[in-house]
């Protein structure tokens, strides 16, 4: 467990993030118009990359692999980046 508060608060908003993107792609509008689903899939990867960019510079997270949210490897390359997540 960190005590960083921003840690906590970002992870807030990385979940919520995820969920609005989760519910977005299930709803029946998706089937009309993919650009929400898309808005909501660019909100999920900025909060996850603030998280990333912060748990680089906090020094109450431990260090381990932050999965991406789609659960797809990068094609562009072998390189793991590794970030501080809280267990």
């Amino acid at each position: 467990m960190t005590d960083c508060s921003i840690c906590e608060g970002l992870e807030q908003t990385l979940e919520a993030r995820r969920t609005d993107y989760i519910e977005a792609r299930g709803s029946a509008y998706f089937k009309v118009s993919t650009e929400l689903a898309a808005y909501k899939k660019v909100e999920l990867e900025r909060a996850r990359i603030t998280l990333e960019e912060h748990r680089l510079i906090c020094v109450s997270a431990p260090t381990v692999a932050l999965p991406r949210p789609d659960n797809r490897r990068e094609s562009s390359g072998s390189t793991v980046r590794s970030t501080r997540v809280q267990y």
